[in-house]
């Protein structure tokens, strides 16, 4: 397995651990290196930090749900293309997530969120 293909586990390891499992506190802990830094906007720096908000907000959305759609890595990126649900059938949010993998922790993460509206002008989906 190359290095590329062990990022992409680490990744979706700690979404479906954070996420699906609702274990955010143990997705930290197994997967994010202690020099995280977090370039999301709403999101506290560090790793214990953001450990800790990801799970008020797990705990906020008991029905959350992530399903990963797309992954793409090159080198020491990346990229997962995901619809994020916080109630059951909401039409949710399109979410692009980045992370960089060091020694096969998440040492790095950005992301874009966009609600999926009703329609787009294209007709084409979001995710």
């Amino acid at each position: 397995m190359t290095e590329t293909q062990r990022n992409k586990e680490v990744v979706l390891a700690f979404l479906r651990t954070a996420f699906t499992e609702k274990r955010p506190a143990d997705a930290f802990a197994a997967y994010v290196g202690d020099d995280y830094v977090q370039h999301n906007p709403h999101a506290p720096a560090g790793a214990d930090a953001s450990a800790e908000y990801l799970a008020g907000f797990v705990v906020r959305f008991p029905e959350l749900s992530l399903e990963v759609r797309r992954v793409v890595a090159e080198d020491d990126l990346v990229c997962t293309h995901s619809l994020m649900r916080l109630t059951p059938g909401s039409r949710g949010s399109a979410i692009a997530d980045v992370m960089r993998v060091r020694d096969g922790r998440i040492v790095e993460h950005w992301d874009v969120v966009q609600e999926v509206p009703e329609s787009t002008a294209g007709g084409n989906p979001m995710v």
